[in-house]
């Protein structure tokens, strides 16, 4: 099955946000894979890290980090430990701001190429940051944290 991917959106343009309970993806043979760049700075790459612990903890899943590059693993090196470990599903949810060219082009090229190794895996793609409707309350938190809005 070809993986699904993130579909092209006027930037700013939000989808409904999904209710995901614990019971559309608590089970064993579900990986969810935080996709993220990757930093030369090893503390931005251990909030990745601690991210996908919270994150498993919420989905009732497992949840691994993995990196476009720098840091490590690799995503090929995080769906072939999900593949080995049992995953019947990979799901990646890419840890970028916007729909860009990592998003649009690297990502379901790796995931083609993972296919292709790992047959008995169905892989899914989740949309980047960019839309989300919680994401503009995030920025005006901080702008609130920064003393540059009153609360």
């Amino acid at each position: 099955m070809p993986p699904s991917q993130p579909q092209d959106r006027a930037p700013g343009q939000g989808r409904e946000p999904k209710k995901v309970g614990r019971s559309a993806v608590n089970d064993s043979s579900t990986i969810l894979i935080l996709f993220a760049h990757g930093s030369q700075a090893p503390q931005a790459n251990a909030a990745v890290v601690n991210l996908a612990s919270q994150v498993a903890a919420r989905a009732g899943c497992p949840a691994i980090a993995a990196f476009l590059e720098i840091a490590e693993p690799d995503l090929p090196a995080a769906v072939n430990r999900a593949a080995v470990g049992g995953a019947k599903r990979v799901i990646i949810v890419p840890y970028f701001l916007t729909l860009g060219m990592h998003v649009q082009r690297d990502l379901p090229e790796i995931i083609r190429r993972q296919q292709s190794l790992h047959p008995e895996v169905e892989f899914r793609i989740a949309q980047p940051l960019e839309g989300h409707p919680c994401l503009p309350d995030a920025l005006l938190d901080r702008m609130r944290e920064a003393g540059i809005v009153e609360p």
